[in-house]
């Protein structure tokens, strides 16, 4: 073979192999398009819940100057910032109509669930790049996590979309 054939051959791999990585994986999500309604509310909900970092925890809390439980906050996140009333348990969120998602599929604003023992026990709210907006436990504040802490990656089950 010549030295200008191996080139184009080695182009023709390079090519496919580029082709490859840049394809879309089978069940991606349509991406947040800004100015749409989903895009605009998911907006609202991240920055509302973003304000609420440093509020103290308080089981059965519902407002900001109460204190929050996980769901209380997520709760008056979505009614406040997008209008969309949820249930008030994180057990109950969990089971509204919407499909499950992985979490290389989550989307901003999107609920993210975790469970001891298979049984649904806390909620969060998904705000991109594998993080987390929460209220986690007694004696603490609402907090920024990554889905990649230990506890939160071995305990996440499923993410769901409440914006649609």
């Amino acid at each position: 073979m010549t030295a200008s054939v191996l080139r184009l051959a080695a182009l023709a791999v390079l090519t496919l192999l580029l082709a490859a990585c840049g394809s879309t994986p089978r069940r991606a999500e349509p991406p947040l398009v800004a100015g749409t309604p989903r895009a605009d509310a998911a907006n609202a909900v991240l920055f509302r819940a973003i304000a609420l970092v440093g509020t103290p925890y308080r089981y059965g809390g519902n407002t900001p100057d109460g204190g929050f439980d996980c769901s209380g906050l997520v709760g008056y996140v979505f009614r406040d910032a997008a209008g969309v009333g949820l249930p008030r348990t994180s057990m109950q969120m969990s089971e509204i109509g919407k499909r499950k998602l992985a979490v290389d599929a989550l989307q901003a604003g999107d609920l993210v669930f975790f469970a001891e023992s298979r049984t649904v026990s806390h909620v969060g709210i998904y705000v991109g790049e594998r993080r987390f907006v929460h209220a986690p436990n007694r004696g603490g504040t609402v907090r920024l996590d990554s889905l990649d802490g230990a506890w939160w990656r071995e305990h996440f089950v499923y993410g769901k979309r409440a914006l649609e």
